[in-house]
């Protein structure tokens, strides 16, 4: 018999894999313990939603400069910052007594240490390691933060209900700690570190250009801004993190439990989403490959906007079939925007496309930051979350509008924002 090797990016996508879900255990917290912090300390849900606000803005703020880190000092080092500062943000909230320490921990530490593990992690993971099979591993990788949301999220409801908030937040701590070795022994930086090209390649992937992450995360920035393509991709994805992480992933529990369902089954039904999401994801991927990747952002936007502007019939005291029909969809839907996305960046921008694409998820983290905001402040003055579904519904038909408006090709934006750089 032929013994058959297993090409080692296979090895480094199964690890990224497992340090995604290890630095998404923290994305499963905030919604199932608004509660238990209203009930111990009394703040308001806009407080409570001001700590989530801060955690998603940085989180997609620190994407483009973590992906410049990572060709500056490495993928291993940076993911084991990473899932440190997770680690030291979900532990040390155990002993706080005020609302700015929740805002400290919970938005700034924890902030910065999940967007040094954000998408642009998957983009240099898989540009570094990947020519066949791209957009699919793309969408398996994407679909790590759905996992780390369906593993841990029902813990840390149950948790949070039966001992208390504080277990949860120590099983966070320990989760994000535990991936620390396995990042640390087989991760690789390139292909070339063991002998070996990309998968599906004929010729070495180039290296990154020289110069400090700081320049050339603010250089990308400012070359892709001179394009269509990116501000049409940015605001696009700035909809679709208000609509996801920002309103459904830290308000769907609350929300729910205004109608009287059981925290517990509030979460079993955002778990759900994340079950259905690494499906729709990793379907996503594969289509991404096939299919004209403006096409599907545009179908993928449009049919979300529907169903959120469907979503205020759907509460009850129970987990009725028409709210698991949306919890079904809404899950095959929730983060398929990434692989065509991420796609499209490396279309339009060449090398320089991880970078770009930190950005165009730093709005995607921005327009997170300000639903979450706006829905909490929209709960507590109105007393209900119905205005904040149907507007998200309304944006999300606009951004498939500007994602039908894209370029076929890289006619209107530069093909390579870092050799333009060098060159300049």
């Amino acid at each position: 018999m032929i013994a058959v090797r297993l090409h080692w990016a296979w090895v480094v996508a199964g690890v990224s894999f497992i340090a995604l879900v290890g630095a998404a255990s923290f994305r499963a917290a905030p919604s199932a313990l608004i509660e238990p912090l209203r009930a111990e300390f009394g703040w308001t849900t806009g407080t409570i939603s001001l700590a989530i606000s801060i955690n998603l803005l940085l989180y997609g703020l620190t994407a483009p400069f973590a992906a410049a880190l990572m060709d500056r000092f490495g993928v291993r080092v940076v993911v084991t910052f990473a899932l440190t500062m997770v680690a030291l943000g979900s532990g040390l909230t155990v002993f706080m007594t005020a609302s700015w320490q929740l805002v400290l921990l919970w938005g700034v530490v924890v902030g910065l240490g999940t967007g040094s593990m954000a998408l642009a992690f998957v983009a240099t993971i898989t540009g570094r390691w990947f020519v066949r099979h791209r957009g699919l591993v793309t969408g398996v990788l994407t679909a790590g933060g759905a996992a780390g949301q369906l593993v841990f999220l029902p813990t840390v409801a149950w948790l949070s209900e039966s001992y208390g908030w504080r277990p949860a937040s120590l099983v966070i701590c320990i989760a994000a700690l535990a991936v620390v070795p396995l990042a640390a022994f087989f991760l690789r930086e390139y292909p070339r570190d063991v002998g070996l090209l990309p998968l599906g390649a004929s010729e070495d992937t180039p290296p990154p250009p020289a110069g400090g992450a700081a320049r050339r995360a603010i250089g990308g920035l400012l070359q892709a801004a001179r394009t269509r393509p990116f501000w049409l991709l940015a605001g696009g994805f700035a909809i679709c993190g208000a609509s996801t992480n920002g309103l459904v992933g830290t308000h769907f529990i609350p929300a729910a439990h205004d109608h009287g369902m059981p925290t517990t089954t509030a979460a079993g039904l955002l778990a759900l989403v994340g079950v259905f999401d690494i499906v729709g994801t990793i379907v996503s991927g594969w289509l991404t490959d096939k299919v004209d990747s403006r096409l599907l952002l545009a179908a993928y936007y449009a049919l979300r906007g529907l169903s959120l502007m469907l979503l205020p019939q759907l509460f009850s005291e129970s987990a009725h079939p028409s709210m698991l029909v949306f919890i079904i969809f809404y899950g095959l839907d929730w983060v398929a925007t990434v692989p065509p996305t991420v796609a499209l960046c490396r279309q339009y921008f060449g090398t320089s496309g991880p970078v770009v694409f930190g950005w165009v998820f730093a709005a995607h983290q921005l327009g997170a930051a300000l639903a979450a905001s706006a829905a909490g402040l929209t709960r507590d003055h109105l007393g209900s979350y119905d205005l904040a579904w149907y507007v998200a519904g309304g944006l999300c038909i606009g951004a498939a509008v500007l994602s039908a408006s894209l370029a076929r090709g890289p006619e209107e934006a530069p093909r390579d924002l870092a050799r333009q750089g060098a060159a300049g």
